[in-house]
């Protein structure tokens, strides 16, 4: 099944997703589904009222979207992702537009330090839990760019069956966040190689 991710070429919206709340939020919609403000505030540890702020923010850019259907009556406001598979930013585009280097250079600034979090927290062993998975892969593989492509193609297709097959608000599941990076190894000595 393709992504139907939404792709992300404005500078305005890449603030919007740059503000580690934000993120935070659309993640755990594309996870879990449909939710209210409320409910999202219980899972994320954060006032009702703060969660109301960021999803009206997020939904004046279209990122998220209110879902009737999941409502119980006209009055219950539930929300969803605008897109059931996240979205996915071009920050070559974006660099395009007026205020998109210093839009780029922000959202990379704040993702290089979510990176080193997450790295941090799966090494953490006050944050171990005997019911919870933290598991590091480090494989290599020698491909050409079209091989990667095909590879990352591949593993986003596993991933996203995974979430499609998971989404909703079953009890007994954690809200897990698949990270990786594919790239040349980074001490690869030949610059045309990179």
């Amino acid at each position: 099944m393709p992504s139907t991710n939404r792709q992300v070429h404005d500078p305005k919206i890449l603030r919007a997703i740059a503000h580690p709340l934000r993120n935070r939020i659309l993640t755990e919609l594309t996870a879990t589904g449909p939710m209210r403000a409320a409910d999202l505030a219980a899972a994320l540890g954060l006032p009702a009222n703060q969660m109301s702020f960021h999803l009206r923010q997020l939904a004046k850019y279209g990122l998220v979207v209110e879902a009737p259907e999941a409502a119980r009556d006209r009055r219950d406001r539930v929300w969803r992702s605008a897109s059931d598979d996240g979205v996915r930013v071009e920050l070559s585009e974006i660099e395009k537009s007026p205020g998109g280097r210093a839009a780029a250079a922000v959202f990379r600034r704040h993702r290089a330090e979510w990176g080193h979090a997450v790295v941090d927290a799966v090494f953490d062993d006050a944050r171990r839990d005997p019911d919870t998975l933290r598991t590091v892969t480090e494989s290599a593989v020698r491909l050409t760019k079209e091989e990667a492509s095909e590879l990352a193609a591949e593993l986003d297709a596993v991933v996203d069956r995974w979430a499609a097959r998971t989404r909703g608000g079953a009890d007994d599941r954690r809200t897990y966040l698949w990270f990786s990076v594919l790239q040349p190894h980074p001490e690869d000595p030949d610059p045309r190689r990179t």
